[in-house]
């Protein structure tokens, strides 16, 4: 087991996402490490089937729940087999600065006595399935911003085209060894590559559909609160899976990445809660549950480099801030974001992101990085986070007009009232 005093390069081969990827590591299983990624992998699996499916077609209107649900569940079947057709060889099989290579297209050459690469000590499969299920939730992450008004068949053709030109790359650039790795980013779980990426692709995506008819003049309340709070809870419970299985075996730092994602979360709901009664009046179960996501995203990217007393900070600063991203910078935007997508994971991964540069520092009982300097982490945090949201913006601009110009992006303001479950899919999720 790591020695938490240890600094941190000495644990970068347990922690996949700190060097870059090479093929000259000395490889020997561990059962303990294999089990504990195989165990981490379905985690990450629950948090997007069924635990990010039920948070957003709660928030949405009864007629649109199924749409919500098939749009997260399709895409996690889709993109999964994109990943290993060509996504995880363009992600993690060369050292491009923006992408890798094709030399393990079709997982060609991987066996199941491969040994990962990137993490010595468990079969090349294991550390593909993880990524993939990182990738899947990522692009169904953006679908809560557009609900209720998409054409099934545009946020399919999106998700193929933004997997591959905004996913994969950012992927590439911080945890494949390119551009953001080389600049020493330090992005332990997908701050940057997951809730950044997706919230910016969900804002550009809900200006260029348009706001949802009635809104602003009607209410368009979710009309589930239960099945958000059981989506929030299956969405904390997986995310144990992400931070801390992201530490690549089962020792220490992911014991640091385990208890940090227990404390952050619990502080950020606090925080909002508290927040929300001053702000409001009113402490709601939206808001306990919506804090706990924003304390979920906000120690993604630090999760294995932070303290536990960090990460309690990091919660208490991330809750009230997300809260106002969901109010205050919502209403500045003028954006029919429906499931705060960018509120909670673009605030809340940004926050995250620029802390982790802070919170890293062993004064502040975190792991930092060899020759560490505050300042200059924090830069290469602020330099990490531009790039994303300079990267996602262009590639979602793009994939939405192409999307757009071949089916369409928005449904018929004839079904958009019927709602889309029995308009595209000819289901209901309830009976009465």
């Amino acid at each position: 087991m790591t020695d938490l005093t240890t600094p941190l390069p000495a644990v970068a081969e347990a922690v996949a996402f700190v060097a870059p990827v090479t093929d000259t590591v000395t490889s020997t299983l561990s059962a303990g490490d294999t089990a504990w990624m195989l165990t981490s992998t379905m985690l990450v699996i629950l948090m997007v089937i069924p635990g990010l499916a039920l948070f957003y077609g709660g928030l949405v209107r009864g007629k649109n729940m199924l749409s919500v649900l098939a749009q997260v569940f399709t895409i996690f079947a889709l993109i999964t087999v994109l990943w290993a057709v060509y996504g995880f060889s363009l992600a993690f099989g060369g050292e491009g600065l923006f992408y890798g290579n094709f030399s393990k297209v079709f997982l060609l050459g991987i066996t199941p006595d491969t040994m990962s690469a990137a993490l010595s000590t468990i079969p090349e499969f294991v550390f593909v399935a993880f990524q993939s299920t990182f990738a899947a939730i990522t692009v169904a992450l953006i679908v809560g911003a557009f609900a209720e008004r998409i054409k099934f068949s545009a946020v399919m053709i999106f998700s193929v085209l933004w997997f591959t030109f905004s996913y994969i790359p950012i992927a590439h650039m911080v945890w494949g060894g390119g551009l953001l790795a080389e600049d020493g980013a330090l992005d332990f779980a997908g701050g940057t590559v997951v809730h950044i990426n997706a919230a910016v692709a969900g804002l550009v995506g809900a200006y260029m559909v348009g706001k949802r008819l009635g809104y602003g003049r009607e209410a368009l309340p979710p009309h589930s609160l239960t099945l958000t709070m059981v989506g929030a809870s299956l969405l904390w419970v997986g995310w144990f899976g992400f931070n801390a299985g992201s530490a690549g075996a089962a020792n220490g730092i992911a014991g640091l990445a385990f208890i940090n994602t227990i404390l952050t979360t619990g502080a950020a709901t606090v925080a909002w809660l508290v927040a929300e009664q001053l702000h409001k009046g009113k402490a709601s179960m939206l808001g306990a549950a919506s804090g706990a996501v924003a304390g979920l995203v906000t120690i993604t990217p630090a999760a294995g480099f932070v303290g536990p007393m960090g990460a309690i900070v990091m919660g208490l600063i991330a809750g009230p801030l997300c809260l106002w991203g969901v109010s205050g910078l919502k209403h500045l935007l003028k954006v029919d974001d429906v499931c705060d997508v960018f509120g909670v994971h673009g605030v809340g991964g940004i926050v995250g992101a620029i802390l982790a540069g802070v919170f890293c520092s062993a004064s502040l009982g975190g792991m930092e990085p060899e020759g560490f300097h505050m300042a200059s982490q924090v830069w290469v945090q602020v330099k990490s986070v531009l790039v994303t949201v300079v990267w996602s913006s262009v590639a979602s601009l793009i994939c939405f007009k192409v999307a757009d110009l071949l089916v369409g992006l928005r449904v018929s303001e004839e079904d958009e009232r019927k709602g889309l479950d029995i308009a595209t899919h000819g289901e209901r999720a309830y009976v009465h």
